[in-house]
C-alpha cells in the first residue's frame, strides 16, 4: 500500500486537533475537502480511522496505530526539511501559538524579523499544544509553565479575558444572547458554555468568525483582552473574568534555544510581549456601551 505524505500530513492535523474546523485553520483547506481526504484515506486502508461526532473526531484503534507511525514519518520529514533549509543557507525558526497570538505577532512582524536577518520565520498556528520536543516548532507561546524536562520556559506576562459586545447594539446583544464556537478546545470557550450556554443563540466555527458576529451585533462573547481592546468595533462590558486569567510563557527546547536564530527570535518575542503587558493584562479602562 502506497501512502501519500500529503494525506498523512492532513490525517495528523485532524488527529492532533480533534476535528476538521481546527485542522482547516492550520492546513488552509476547507473542512469539506479535509473530510473527503480523510474518507479517501480510510478507504485506502480499509479501516475507519475516526469516530465522527458533533464534538469532533475521535481516533479509533486503527487511527491510533496509524498516528504513531505517521508521527515517525513526520519527524523524518521535518529532519529532511531542516537539512534542505540548511543546504539553502537559511535556517527556519518556527513559532507556535494560538490563532489570536499568532495574529498579534504577525501584525507586528517587524519587531520579530527583518529582511536583514539570516533566517526565515514560519508560523505554526494551532489551538492545541504543538510538540516542541519533536521539533514541530522551535518556540511556543503557551498559557502554562512547561512540565517536560527537555523544555525550557520563561514567563513573559499574563493574559486577561473579558466579555465583549459590538458597538452597534442590535440583534442578539439587545436580547442578551451570546455567540459561541462549535468546538470547546480553548478554556474560554468551555467557560462560556458552562456559564452562558443556555443563552448562546449563534455559533461560529472558529474564533475569528465569532469576533465578526459579535462586531455585527449578533450577541456577546468572550475574547482575550488584547483582542477585544484592540478592535474598535468591540467594547468590553464587564471587568476581566478572574478565573480565565492565564500566564504567558515562552517555551523552547533546551538544546535548540541556543541556536543563534532561535535565540534571536525568542528575545525579540519576549521584548514584544512584555512591552504590551498592559494590553494583554486587560489594563485598559472599562468602557460600557
Amino acid at each position: 500500500m502506497n501512502f501519500s505524505w500529503d494525506d498523512l500530513r492532513l490525517f495528523l492535523e485532524v488527529a492532533r486537533l480533534g476535528g476538521l474546523s481546527a485542522a482547516a485553520q492550520v492546513t488552509g483547506l476547507s473542512a469539506a475537502t479535509l473530510g473527503r481526504r480523510i474518507t479517501a484515506l480510510e478507504r485506502q486502508m480499509g479501516e475507519r480511522l475516526f469516530v465522527r461526532s458533533q464534538t469532533g473526531y475521535q481516533l479509533t484503534e486503527a487511527g491510533t496505530n496509524l498516528l504513531e507511525r505517521a508521527e515517525e514519518v513526520a519527524t523524518a520529514m521535518r529532519g529532511l526539511m531542516r537539512w534542505k533549509d540548511s543546504v539553502a543557507g537559511l535556517p527556519v525558526v518556527r513559532i507556535s501559538a494560538g490563532p489570536w497570538t499568532s495574529a498579534f505577532i504577525a501584525s507586528r512582524i517587524d519587531s520579530v524579523w527583518t529582511v536583514a536577518d539570516r533566517f526565515v520565520v514560519e508560523f505554526v498556528t494551532a489551538t492545541e499544544k504543538v510538540d516542541i520536543g519533536r521539533r514541530h516548532a522551535d518556540i511556543g507561546i503557551r498559557n502554562q509553565r512547561p512540565t517536560e524536562q527537555w523544555l525550557a520556559g520563561r514567563q513573559v506576562g499574563s493574559v486577561a479575558y473579558g466579555i465583549y459586545a459590538g458597538r452597534n447594539l442590535i440583534n442578539g446583544v439587545k436580547a442578551g444572547y451570546f455567540v459561541g464556537t462549535a468546538g470547546k478546545s480553548m478554556h474560554s470557550e468551555r467557560w462560556l458554555e458552562a456559564h452562558h450556554g443556555d443563552r448562546i443563540a449563534l455559533r461560529g466555527n472558529d474564533a475569528m468568525a465569532v469576533r465578526e458576529l459579535v462586531a455585527a451585533g449578533a450577541g456577546l462573547s468572550v475574547f482575550p483582552c488584547f483582542v477585544g481592546d484592540s478592535d474598535p468595533r468591540l467594547v468590553r462590558v464587564a471587568p476581566p473574568i478572574a478565573e480565565l486569567a492565564t500566564d504567558q510563557w515562552l517555551v523552547s527546547h533546551h538544546e535548540g534555544r541556543h541556536e543563534p536564530a532561535v535565540k534571536a527570535v525568542a528575545e525579540r518575542l519576549a521584548t514584544l510581549l512584555k512591552s504590551h503587558a498592559p494590553l494583554f493584562g486587560g489594563a485598559l479602562p472599562l468602557a460600557l456601551p
